[in-house]
């Protein structure tokens, strides 16, 4: 339960300051503007998974993986009490970058809680267990949406801002509760039962790493296994699409909708979540001790679908349902590569090449997110945006099984 909490708490406080930037943005900027910030902003979060997918893995397998969360734990401290004193600073673009500080600490983090999972669940009931951290972290987002939206609208409510500084200064008391989450997560991750997987002589390699070729080492360790690369690319996938639809979306929905209260439409996007919920439950439930490989391309499928009729919508609630129904064959469709991942990674390198999956799938997702920025600057409306990616997941998708097909053949 600890574990639980600790990954809990660490993503609503990710999405926290995520969530008041954005809303930031989305009160100061209009489409083709906010969908450019808004990539920026996603990419600042992910560009750290990138940079540093080496030391991330390395630590991960150098040392047990509870003393990394309760590490990054305390540094989600700091960080928080920092990006409180910017809020009432009215210091936006310090609190803008540190997002990207943020990131870093989740970077870090990362391959260790899923690490983690292995060694708490073991192999047989790897399915079952992602269901759960991945039903966890979705309703730690969902709350974070919700709980940091809300409190936005109600501190903004009668304020007069004129740019984005004097916005934040108004909402800089909502800091605080990012401070106290942050705080509980430490406790919490002081609780975690220790870890038996410590290393005692290795030591990082940073010449090695500075001049790319710790890079190119764990590069063929992701790519040696088919299974564990195709899994990572079918996730890559996934996620690129999402941060692009994320990323226009606001801006399409504020014109489609003619809606500019942030509770409306971060409660659709919302809906993602729940939809990753369910479907994460069902992929995890229905295994009975086996990985459930047949909930992929159906789930890919389902996705296809529902991108295609998204955009024609034009009302509230059919947009919920639509997103809620993007994010369940989402759910089926994740749950089984990660699976698939960690029980064909070696026990003595799955940090690395966990670590490696965040960096192609962040790395994919930010290509996505710069094409979505060139493309706002070259003043493409979100509509258009919307109406193409439905196109690009199909062109991907079969690019996608066609040579996964080839490589099984060779």
């Amino acid at each position: 339960m600890s574990f639980l909490a600790v990954a809990f708490i660490n993503a609503m406080v990710d999405l926290g300051h995520k969530i008041l930037i954005q809303n930031t943005i989305f009160k100061v900027y209009d489409d083709a503007a906010q969908v450019a910030l808004t990539a920026v902003i996603n990419s600042l979060i992910l560009l750290p998974f990138i940079l540093l997918f080496t030391p991330a893995g390395f630590l991960s397998d150098r040392f047990a993986k509870p003393r990394i969360m309760r590490y990054t734990a305390f540094s989600a401290i700091i960080i928080t009490l920092l990006i409180t004193l910017a809020y009432y600073q009215g210091w936006f673009l310090f609190a803008f970058a540190m997002t990207l500080v943020l990131a870093a600490q989740s970077a870090i983090y990362s391959p260790a809680k899923y690490g983690y999972i292995r060694e708490l669940a073991g192999n047989d009931k790897l399915s079952p267990a992602n269901g759960f951290m991945q039903a966890t972290t979705i309703i730690a987002i969902l709350s974070g949406i919700f709980v940091f939206t809300i409190l936005f609208e109600l501190t903004l409510a009668g304020q007069v801002y004129n740019n984005e500084s004097q916005l934040i200064e108004h909402i800089a008391v909502i800091g605080w509760l990012l401070v106290l989450l942050s705080c509980i997560e430490f406790l919490l991750a002081c609780r975690l039962p220790a870890s038996a997987t410590e290393q005692a002589s290795t030591r990082f390699n940073w010449q090695g790493y500075l001049r790319g070729w710790t890079l190119q080492e764990n590069w063929r360790r992701i790519r040696h296994n088919p299974v564990i690369w195709y899994a990572i690319l079918g996730l890559s996938m996934f996620w690129g699409i999402s941060q692009t639809f994320l990323a226009t979306f606001p801006a399409f929905a504020k014109i489609a909708l003619a809606e500019d209260n942030t509770i409306i439409i971060q409660g659709l996007l919302a809906c993602s979540g729940v939809g990753i919920i369910i479907g994460s439950f069902i992929a995890g439930s229905s295994s009975q001790g086996h990985i459930k490989t047949v909930l992929i391309p159906f789930g890919a499928i389902g996705m296809c679908c529902v991108l295609f009729v998204l955009p024609h919508l034009s009302t509230t609630v059919s947009f919920a349902f639509a997103i809620m129904g993007f994010g369940l064959f989402g759910g089926l469709f994740i749950i089984p590569l990660n699976a698939l991942i960690q029980l064909h990674a070696p026990i003595a390198q799955i940090g690395t090449i966990l670590a490696g999956n965040n960096w192609v799938q962040n790395l994919v997702m930010i290509s996505f997110l710069i094409i979505t920025f060139l493309a706002a600057s070259a003043a493409i409306a979100s509509k258009t945006m919307i109406h193409a990616i439905p196109i690009i997941t199909v062109i991907l998708a079969l690019l996608l099984v066609w040579r996964s097909n080839k490589a099984r053949r060779a």
